[in-house]
C-alpha cells in the first residue's frame, strides 16, 4: 500500500458559537433581576451605551430642580421687590452700614477667611497680633487638624457628589454576631472564647449545632468535658432554644427558661415522635397525667419556636415580579402583554461614536471603539430579540392552556416543549430558556411558565388524556371532602379516580399525595379524630367550669 500526498477541496456546514450568539443565549434564561445587573454592567463598561431616559433631548437631571427653588427664592413671599427689602438684603450680606452693628451670634457665624486672608488684611502675621504661649499654640493646632465640617464626621447632611445616604444604613444584624457579642461578655479566659466561637460558627441558619461535637473537640485539641462546659453556656444564650443539637433538646432549653420542665413534660418532650403520630394514649401514659394536663402540655409545646435562629440574618424575600400579563380581551380571548418595568431600556449612542471617529488617530483607540459599538448594537438586537421570544411563547402557552385561565386548574392540558418549539417553529432548547426564572400573572394568580407543562396520564375511556397537575388538584379535592369516619385510602382514591375517567396506578397517588404533604390514611384518621374530639370536649369542659361555685 502506498503511502501518497494530495490535495482537497471540503464544502461543510457547521454552526459557530460567537460571542455575540453566546451572549444572546444567555440572555434568554437570565431573570428580570438577573438582566438587570448584567445591563447595569454593560452600562459601567461600554461608553456607547446609554439608557433611554439619558439622551441628549432627556433633561439633565437637578437642573429642572433648580430653577423654580431659586425663582421661589428671589420672588417668594418674604422679598417684594422694594427699597427697604434691597438695603435688607444688602447689609446682610456683609456691606457696610452706618447704622448696623452685628450681634453676637453674626460675630459668630461669620467666616473670617484663611490664615493668609487674614494675615493680607491686617498686612502683618498673626503671631505678631496674639500672643499665645506653647501649650496655647499646641492646643491650637491640634484643633486645626480636626474636622472643621460636621459631614466630615459622618453625619449632617451635604450638597457633594460624594454623599452616599446608603452609608449610613445599619447593617442588619445575624445570629452569628448577636452570639458573638454575649460570648465577649460571658467569658474572660482566651480557650473557653476561642471554643465559644468555634462552636458559634459550626451554627446553622436554624440556631442548631450538629449532634456529634467530638470532632470538634479534636480539631481544637480540648476535652469533652470543656466543649461541653462551654456548651451549657452557650445554650442560655439569646434566643431562647439555640445551639441545641435536636429538637427534643432545644424544646427542652425554652421550657427550661419558663421553669416548665417538669418530670411529665420531660417525658412528653423526649417521646416527640408519638406526639407527631397523635398517640395521645402512650403519650399520656408515659407522663401520667390526664386528658386535660396532656392536651394543655401538647399547647405548650405548640407555642415553642422550634428554629429559633432564624428569625436572625434569614434570606431577604423578593418580590416575583411577573414577565408577562395575561388579560381578558374585550372578544372573549385573552391578551397578552409584556410587563415594560422589567424590560431594561438601553441605545447606542451614535452621535457620541461620530464624533470620537472625526478625533481618534490611535489605531488602537479606533479598534476600541469599534468593538464597543458592536458589542453596543449586539446588546440592543439581542433584548429586542429575548422580549419577542418571551412574548411568542407566552401567547403560545395561553393559547394551549385555554381552558386553565377559564374554567380553572381541572382543565390544565398535558403540555411539553416540543409541541410549543413546534407551533412557534423554534428549538425546544429555546422553550426551555425561555421559561426559565419567568413568571405570568393571570386573573387566576402568578405562575412561572414551567408550570403549565405537565405530564400527561392516559385516561381509563380511551379518550383525551389528563394532566398530572390536574389530577393532583382532583386527589387533593377528594382528600379534602372526606369525613373523619371514612377516611380513603390510596386505593380508594385509585377507584374514584377510574371512575372519573382516569387511569392512574396506587404508587402514583402515593407519589402526588406525599409531594403535595399529605399524611397517609392512618395519620389523617388519627388527626382528624383528636380534632374533632377536641371540639366535642371544648363545650363540655367550658359547660363544667360555669357549674363551679363562685369563690368566696
Amino acid at each position: 500500500m502506498a503511502l501518497t500526498q494530495r490535495l482537497e477541496f471540503r464544502q461543510s456546514q457547521s454552526l459557530v458559537m460567537t460571542p455575540q450568539l453566546m451572549q444572546a443565549i444567555k440572555l434568554l434564561q437570565l431573570s428580570n433581576l438577573d438582566l438587570t445587573a448584567f445591563v447595569e454592567e454593560e452600562l459601567e463598561r461600554n461608553p456607547l451605551l446609554e439608557r433611554a431616559s439619558d439622551g441628549p433631548e432627556a433633561p439633565v437631571a437637578g437642573e429642572p430642580a433648580m430653577e423654580p427653588a431659586e425663582f421661589s427664592d428671589a420672588d417668594g413671599p418674604g422679598s417684594h421687590g422694594d427699597d427697604a427689602g434691597g438695603e435688607h438684603v444688602e447689609m446682610a450680606s456683609g456691606s457696610a452700614g452706618d447704622s448696623f452693628e452685628p450681634g453676637p451670634e453674626e460675630w459668630l457665624n461669620r467666616d473670617l477667611g484663611t490664615r493668609t486672608e487674614i494675615e493680607q488684611t491686617l498686612d502683618t502675621g498673626l503671631d505678631n497680633v496674639f500672643s499665645e504661649e506653647p501649650a496655647e499654640a499646641a492646643a491650637r493646632a491640634a484643633q486645626d487638624a480636626a474636622p472643621t465640617a460636621y459631614t466630615e464626621w459622618g453625619g449632617g447632611a451635604s450638597n457633594d457628589d460624594d454623599y452616599n445616604l446608603e452609608a449610613f444604613v445599619a447593617a442588619e444584624v445575624t445570629l452569628g454576631s448577636h452570639l458573638a457579642e454575649q460570648l465577649a461578655v460571658a467569658f474572660s479566659a482566651p480557650v473557653q472564647r476561642l471554643i465559644g466561637q468555634y462552636l458559634i460558627d459550626l451554627v446553622d441558619e436554624a440556631g442548631y449545632l450538629p449532634p456529634d461535637l467530638g470532632q470538634a473537640a479534636e480539631r481544637l485539641g480540648a476535652s469533652h468535658r470543656d466543649v461541653e462546659a462551654v456548651l451549657a453556656v452557650l445554650q442560655k444564650f439569646d434566643p431562647p432554644g439555640v445551639c441545641a443539637r435536636s429538637l427534643s433538646e432545644c424544646l427542652a432549653i425554652q421550657l427550661r427558661e419558663l421553669d416548665r420542665y417538669d418530670p411529665a413534660m420531660r417525658a412528653l418532650v423526649e417521646h416527640l415522635d408519638l406526639l407527631a403520630k397523635r398517640d395521645i394514649a402512650s403519650l399520656r401514659k408515659l407522663c401520667g397525667v390526664d386528658d386535660e394536663d396532656i392536651t394543655d402540655m401538647i399547647g405548650e409545646i405548640r407555642r415553642l419556636n422550634p428554629k429559633p435562629g432564624l428569625k436572625f440574618g434569614a434570606a431577604r424575600t423578593q418580590t416575583m415580579v411577573p414577565d408577562v400579563y395575561v388579560r381578558p380581551g374585550p372578544d372573549g380571548g385573552w391578551h397578552v402583554e409584556l410587563n415594560s418595568d422589567t424590560l431594561p431600556r438601553v441605545l447606542v449612542n451614535q452621535t457620541y461614536y461620530t464624533k470620537l471617529s472625526k478625533t481618534i488617530r490611535k489605531d488602537g483607540d479606533k479598534s476600541y471603539f469599534t468593538d464597543c459599538l458592536q458589542n453596543a448594537t449586539w446588546l440592543v438586537r439581542a433584548l429586542d430579540q429575548r422580549a419577542r421570544t418571551i412574548l411568542k411563547v407566552a401567547t403560545e402557552i395561553v393559547r394551549q392552556q385555554d381552558g386553565f385561565f377559564t374554567q380553572g386548574v381541572a382543565h390544565l392540558r398535558p403540555l411539553n416543549l416540543k409541541a410549543v418549539a413546534d407551533a412557534i417553529q423554534m428549538h425546544e432548547s429555546t422553550v426551555s430558556r425561555v421559561t426559565a426564572n419567568k413568571y405570568m400573572a393571570t386573573n387566576r394568580g402568578s405562575f412561572e411558565l414551567k408550570y403549565f407543562f405537565t405530564a400527561s396520564i392516559a385516561s381509563a375511556d380511551g379518550g383525551e388524556a389528563h394532566s398530572a397537575e390536574a389530577v393532583r388538584h382532583h386527589i387533593k379535592q377528594l382528600i379534602d371532602a372526606e369525613s373523619p369516619s371514612a377516611i380513603l385510602s390510596d386505593d380508594t382514591i385509585v377507584e374514584r379516580l377510574r371512575a372519573s375517567g382516569i387511569e392512574i396506578a396506587r404508587r402514583t397517588v402515593a407519589k402526588y399525595r406525599e409531594a403535595m404533604r399529605i399524611p397517609s390514611s392512618v395519620q389523617r384518621r388519627r388527626d382528624k379524630q383528636s380534632m374533632l374530639g377536641n371540639a366535642l370536649s371544648a363545650p363540655a369542659v367550658s359547660s363544667d367550669r360555669s357549674r363551679d361555685p363562685a369563690p368566696a
